[in-house]
């Protein structure tokens, strides 16, 4: 079991920044990959960013490319978000979420909502326009 528990949410003006950061604890050394998620209402969740434990392979989706960057702890046990340039779209309930190591992950890599086997509870983020 992996437990995850994400933090750093809040309301911001367009433009601005928040960094999110994700604790795992439990089984964290069988965790493939990581990845942040976002879901605001009347949509379905959707992939920001994810790394792999190994290596630091980093991952991101287009809309927000250039403005948000994940990175890991030392540890295996922290995993943040660098949002920047935020956008009044930005605004969701972001998840952070862990993988293990599978042939699907590996082989589609870590940006599909069903690759990952743990969540945390979410955190609200509102960008103000």
């Amino acid at each position: 079991q992996v437990q995850l528990v994400e933090s750093g949410g809040g309301l911001v003006q367009a433009g601005g920044s928040l960094r999110l950061s994700c604790a795992a604890s439990g089984r964290t050394f069988s965790s493939y990959a990581m990845g942040w998620f976002r879901q605001a209402p009347g949509t379905e969740r959707e992939f920001v960013a994810a790394i792999r434990w190994s290596g630091g392979s980093t991952y991101y989706a287009d809309s927000v490319k250039g403005r948000f960057t994940i990175s890991r702890g030392n540890a295996k046990d922290t995993v943040y978000l660098q949002m920047n340039s935020l956008k009044h779209e930005d605004t969701a309930v972001y998840y952070c979420a862990a993988a293990l190591f599978t042939t699907s992950v590996v082989v589609f890599g870590p940006g599909r909502a069903q690759e990952y086997d743990y969540w945390g509870q979410g955190t609200q983020i509102t960008v103000s326009s």
